[in-house]
């Protein structure tokens, strides 16, 4: 049986890594819980974390290019929509895994490269 304290706590920190915006630490706190947790939700949850933390580095790449190519208006458009979308779902999952940190969180709307 897994402790169900260390689980929530692994599981908030592979997502709310996010919130530290540095491409090293969002994506490497859910790498290095991923290979020293043996709890199978925990992974879970890390390799989730990862995939997200990597759209939102990748869709940020995106609208950062259609900012500079329609000279700023796709960002006045697309910039705060996609704050609201980042920080949305990562709330979401920290308050899924508040709630039943039993059960892994999945986002919508992403690619599974992990």
């Amino acid at each position: 049986m897994y402790d169900s304290d260390k689980r929530k706590l692994l599981s908030l920190v592979c997502h709310g890594a996010i919130f530290f915006s540095t491409l090293l630490f969002s994506i490497g706190a859910p790498i290095a819980v991923l290979l020293v947790s043996d709890d199978p939700v925990v992974k879970e949850n890390a390799t989730e974390a990862i995939n997200f933390h990597l759209n939102v580095w990748f869709y940020s790449l995106v609208i950062g290019v259609l900012t500079v190519i329609t000279l700023g208006l796709a960002g006045f458009i697309l910039v705060p929509i996609g704050y609201l979308v980042h920080w949305g779902l990562t709330i979401m999952a920290i308050l899924h895994i508040l709630q039943d940190p039993n059960q892994p969180y999945r986002y919508p709307f992403i690619f599974r490269i992990v």
